[in-house]
Order: C-alpha cells, then sequence, then structure tokens
C-alpha cells in the first residue's frame, strides 16, 4: 500500500471496511474546536485523586506508579449498530486487493440491507458516577454500547452526546464510586516532554505505550476545529478516545487518529487536546449539543510570493479572501485583502490556526483582531457570531501555483456585474503565458490586484505597473474567491 493515510483510530472489528458505510469505529481517512475555556465545574465533581509521580530508574521514567493508580480509570468500550449496505462497497482511498485490511470486506452481502457491525475503542472515566469521555467515532450510530472496567465488570452504557466536529463523546454507565482520572492544563504541554497512553490496541485491554510529544496544535486536512497534539506514543486501531497522560499523571489529551501507510502504528500519532474535550464534554452534558464562534470570513493561507504581494515580511496570518455580507467581519470593517495577523491576543501563524481560534471562542464575545491592510497593521473590535452545523470559517486548499501577469481582460457590463453580483471587476477573456500557469483561465473576474479594486484595463495596468516583483489578484470563479499570486519578473 503505497498512499498514506489518516485514519481515526478504528474500533478492531467494524476496522476499516466500515468507513465505507459509516459505521461507528470505522477508519476515517482525513481526520475531522468548540470554545475551549477551562472549565472548572467539569472536574469539581471529580473526586480526583493527587496524580501519581513517575519515578526515575537508570535514567528514564518509570510508568508504573501512574498506571497503577489511573490504568482502573480506563475503560474499554465495545459496540454493535446495523449499518446499510448497497449492492456494492465502494473501494477505500488507498486500500488494494492485497491489503492486510480488505478482509474485513469479504462476506458483505451485495443486495441493499443492514449487516451488522462489531467495534471496540477505548474511553476514561472523569466523574465517579459513570460518566467517560471518548471518541465520537467510537460510538456514533451505536446501537449498542457496552464498556468493560478493568475489574471485568460490565455495564451497557447510555450516549449522553456526540460532537463530530471534534471526536468527542460523552457516555453514561449507572455505577458509582468508581475510579477516575486527573486532568492537565493544555497550556502546560511542552514539545519534547514524555507521555503515556493507556488503550486497548486490537482489543488488548489496558496496554501501555509511552513517547513524547511531537507537535502541538497540528491541523489535519477535513478543516476541523482541532489544534491536535501530534506524538510517537505507538497508538493503534482500538486505543481511540484512551487518555494521554503526562509524567504527573495528568490527562492532557484523548487519542484520537494516526498518519498512516499501513494502517497500524508508524509513529505519528494524533490526540484532542484536553481542554477541548473538558469544554465539549461541558457543553455535551449541559445542552446536548457544542456552540461555537463565527467570524463571517473565507480565508487562505499565504506563501512567500502572496506576502510580498501585501508588504508582509514573512508569509503569516490568515489572508481574508471573502467577507460574508451582514457578518461579524463585515460589520467590523473587515475587507477581502486584510490579513488577520491576531484574533483576540492570540497571534496567527498560518491561516488554518484561525478556524480553531474562533472556534473556541463562545458566541456573543467581544474579541479583538489585528489586521495587516495596506502595509500598516490596524486593530478592529467584533462580537462573534454563532456558527451554524452547515458552515465552516476554512482554508482554502484550492491555490493555483503562482506565475506571471499575462492576462486579455476587458469590463463587465451592468448585466454580468448584476448576475455575478459584483459592482466592478474584470473579466479574463484570454490567458496565455505563466498567468495559464497560475492556474488563471477565461471566464474568470479579477476584482482587485494588491488590495485595491479594479473597476478598468488602465486601474489594472496601474497597479501591476507600480508592483515590484508579484501582484496579488483577488478573482472570483462561479461562486468562490480567492487570492492569486502572479510573479510579474
Amino acid at each position: 500500500m503505497t498512499g498514506k493515510t489518516l485514519i481515526r483510530n478504528p474500533l478492531l472489528a467494524a476496522a476499516l471496511g466500515a468507513a465505507a458505510v459509516a459505521a461507528p469505529g470505522a477508519a476515517y481517512f482525513y481526520s475531522t474546536a468548540p470554545h475551549a475555556e477551562q472549565t472548572p465545574g467539569v472536574v469539581a465533581a471529580n473526586a480526583t485523586p493527587a496524580p501519581a509521580a513517575v519515578t526515575v530508574r537508570n535514567g528514564l521514567p518509570d510508568f508504573s506508579s501512574l498506571v497503577k493508580a489511573y490504568g482502573p480509570a480506563v475503560v474499554n468500550i465495545s459496540v454493535k449498530a446495523n449499518v446499510k449496505t448497497a449492492a456494492q462497497l465502494p473501494q477505500l482511498p488507498g486500500f488494494g486487493p492485497d491489503d492486510p485490511f480488505s478482509q474485513f470486506f469479504r462476506g458483505f452481502p451485495g443486495p441493499r440491507g443492514s449487516v451488522p457491525v462489531h467495534g471496540e475503542g477505548s474511553g476514561f472515566i472523569i466523574k465517579p458516577d459513570g460518566t467517560i469521555l471518548t471518541n465520537a467515532h467510537v460510538v456514533a450510530d451505536a446501537t449498542n454500547v457496552t464498556v468493560k472496567l478493568t475489574d471485568r465488570r460490565e455495564y451497557e452504557a447510555k450516549v449522553v452526546g456526540v460532537d463530530e466536529k471534534t471526536d468527542v463523546a460523552v457516555i453514561k454507565i449507572d455505577a458509582k464510586d468508581l475510579p477516575v482520572v486527573h486532568f492537565g492544563q493544555g497550556d502546560n504541554v511542552q514539545v519534547g516532554q514524555w507521555v503515556v497512553a493507556i488503550g486497548a490496541p486490537f482489543g488488548f485491554d489496558n496496554s501501555v505505550t509511552a513517547g513524547i510529544v511531537s507537535a502541538k496544535g497540528r491541523t489535519l486536512p477535513d478543516g476541523s476545529y482541532v489544534p491536535f497534539l501530534q506524538t510517537d506514543v505507538a497508538i493503534n486501531p482500538g486505543n481511540s478516545g484512551g487518555p494521554l497522560f503526562n509524567l504527573d499523571g495528568d490527562v492532557i489529551g484523548i487519542n484520537s487518529q494516526i498518519y498512516s501507510r499501513s494502517g497500524g502504528y508508524e509513529g505519528v500519532s494524533f490526540a484532542i487536546p484536553i481542554d477541548v474535550a473538558l469544554d465539549v464534554s461541558r457543553q455535551l452534558q449541559a445542552n446536548g449539543k457544542v456552540s461555537r464562534g463565527k467570524l463571517g470570513v473565507g480565508i487562505q493561507e499565504l506563501d512567500q510570493k502572496l506576502a510580498d504581494s501585501f508588504g508582509l515580511d514573512t508569509p503569516r496570518g490568515a489572508l481574508v479572501s471573502s467577507v460574508e455580507d451582514e457578518g461579524p467581519a463585515a460589520k467590523a470593517g473587515l475587507e477581502a485583502g486584510d490579513v488577520i495577523l491576531e484574533f483576540d491576543g492570540r497571534p496567527i501563524g498560518e491561516a488554518s490556526e484561525l478556524p480553531a481560534a474562533v472556534a473556541q471562542t463562545a458566541p456573543g464575545k467581544n474579541v479583538e483582531l489585528k489586521v495587516w491592510r495596506k502595509n500598516a497593521e490596524k486593530e478592529f473590535k467584533l462580537k462573534l457570531g454563532e456558527l451554524d452545523e452547515t458552515q465552516a470559517a476554512t482554508a482554502d486548499a484550492g491555490q493555483p501555483e503562482a506565475g506571471r501577469l499575462g492576462l486579455a481582460v476587458r469590463p463587465l457590463t451592468s448585466d454580468e456585474r448584476r448576475q455575478v453580483g459584483v459592482n466592478g471587476g474584470l473579466l479574463i477573456e484570454d490567458v496565455q503565458g505563466a498567468a495559464e500557469d497560475a492556474g488563471l483561465r477565461p471566464g474568470d473576474i479579477v476584482l482587485s490586484a494588491n488590495g485595491h479594486e479594479v473597476d478598468s484595463v488602465q486601474d489594472l495596468r496601474k497597479l501591476v505597473a507600480g508592483a515590484k516583483d508579484h501582484v496579488a489578484l483577488l478573482v472570483q470563479r462561479d461562486d468562490a474567491r480567492i487570492f492569486v499570486p502572479v510573479e510579474l519578473g
């Protein structure tokens, strides 16, 4: 198998066949964060023990005290679901007939019908009354959820709430005086520190693996709202939903996904930060849903050529490619061509960081933005709206390659402007040379150059003549808008 795959650590038996039919515990090939204010109320009810100290022997950490203290709070989760099937199951991306997981597809009936699916995952107890955190993909659409404790007691569990955007779920069993974990602070996590995972890889209950934090704030290619922790802890199918501990015995994340060519561990694993998970948990328990902030902009990443075009010293921030009418950003005065450098005091290094920062902020909160506009920093204040489930503020992944300017354009007619919904702009009639290499094509509409609106060919010529090495064109194609950096040579 040659493809690289992001897998939401699947349940063991639902295995990777269930991804094609959206079964609980399926393999997710792209990973999927509500306002993540630390909420002490979530943990206040927990009779949490003092963190277990990890000792050092022969210069290496000994995790046995941590495992003894908190292993009993980690549970194995088994699920059942009835999954509808079509006449032929689609081929999963990256899985060929010789792949070892292809066996899980054999025996599925051809006609449409319902197929029982079984799977396994992990979770951990956060309250003595049987409240448990796990991954959403472990229990989503399950008809039956069974929780097994380390002392072999088993309970039927109720799904309290599921948030697919962050891959966090809360389930509850009817029990009391159960062992619980202790929570850490996400801000205290450091790259390079030791971490420990406990879970049920391939169904082997309470397996312990260790490694280090490889990176923080990872954004995966699905437009999710989670700034993932990346680790090299051995995580495999069945580890999904299990806790990630630091050396103090604090849970700092929920193991969620792996990056793999084989479907198994290859040294790149991802965990949901615990502060994100606890905020989702609080909202699910209180309201049954999660509320997220909304800015009302479309954004894209900056490369060096775009940064040069806008006069930035380095490619940083989130480039605004469109502003939603009557949205919070529009009301505050933001425009296409602005570069958001800070959101509510948080620096935005890459465009992919902005959606998570906004989504983790409560709707209705007043926030401040630091914006780069026309070679100067400006500050804006606005009140966030609320993101509904069908909306997302994500970076545009379809950015064309850069090239040099070489266009034949004309002004739009009044009818064309009315049809497209713009007040100005130039229609591209012919593309040649590097402009074609840049991805521009006939029918595209040039709305601005280097942040200045263009209504005539003379406007465009003047702006290009005044540019140095690059010009950033704001182009509309169908209903989408994106900045295209063009190298002038």
